[in-house]
């Protein structure tokens, strides 16, 4: 497979991007974003873009995918939901409805969250807004598209937060990980299994677009 990666220096993009290194069925790797990793890799490829709502002058270089990772977003915390809405709705789109016609054959996967309102009519802001961008991604002509939904994530390896308030909960419960895996089974992945689920996905499909975290640690569960 060859992959489309938005969002590689953030916490979810960082895991996606080393399952998708470890990963033999990935041939390569191309990550777009403002700001590059550094992260030196002979299936690795880093474009560097500062106006992601205008992708048209590396449109040249965005053809022949075959799934793209979304895994570009930002905390709803102190944003109005204008604000709020440009980033997650309005880029979002932005890009998938670009990556559609460009890759009419590609698999995209959005990185949303648990809660999302598919109703877009609830009282919580950010879980209206991810559910409008879910709808309207699933409306777009893409080969097939997924909605991811993880809960808490459990860090592994190296893997950091941007946001130093999540990593210092991070570090903060690391000796009890283990112990919220098993009581809350339902509610808690890894950030190793979000990337390994969406390349399984990728790969083998799913039969149904929204991926809740049950979904996600059953399908990223390591090959035996």
């Amino acid at each position: 497979m060859k992959v489309l990666l938005f969002g590689a220096t953030g916490m979810v993009g960082q895991s996606v991007l080393r399952e998708c290194l470890q990963d033999p069925s990935v041939s390569s790797i191309y990550s777009i974003g403002r700001s590059i990793t550094g992260i030196q890799h002979e299936k690795f490829y880093e474009i560097k873009h500062s106006n992601l709502l205008d992708l048209s002058p590396i449109e040249s270089q965005l053809s022949g995918f075959d799934a793209c990772f979304f895994c570009l977003g930002v905390s709803s915390f102190r944003m109005t939901e204008e604000d709020y809405r440009k980033i997650t709705y309005d880029l979002t789109l932005s890009i998938a409805r670009t990556l559609s016609i460009l890759n009419p054959q590609m698999t995209f996967f959005y990185v949303t969250g648990s809660g999302t309102d598919s109703t877009e009519k609830g009282r919580t802001m950010w879980a209206r807004v991810k559910g409008k961008t879910e709808n309207d991604l699933l409306k777009l002509p893409f080969k097939a598209a997924y909605m991811f939904r993880p809960g808490a994530i459990i860090p592994h390896k190296d893997i950091k937060s941007k946001t130093k308030l999540y990593q210092y909960g991070y570090n903060v419960t690391k000796p009890i990980y283990p112990m919220l895996k098993k009581v809350f089974p339902n509610s808690i992945t890894t950030s190793e299994q979000i990337g390994r689920s969406m390349i399984n996905i990728a790969r083998a499909g799913y039969h149904k677009p929204l991926i809740e975290v049950e979904d996600i640690n059953r399908t990223g569960e390591k090959s035996k």
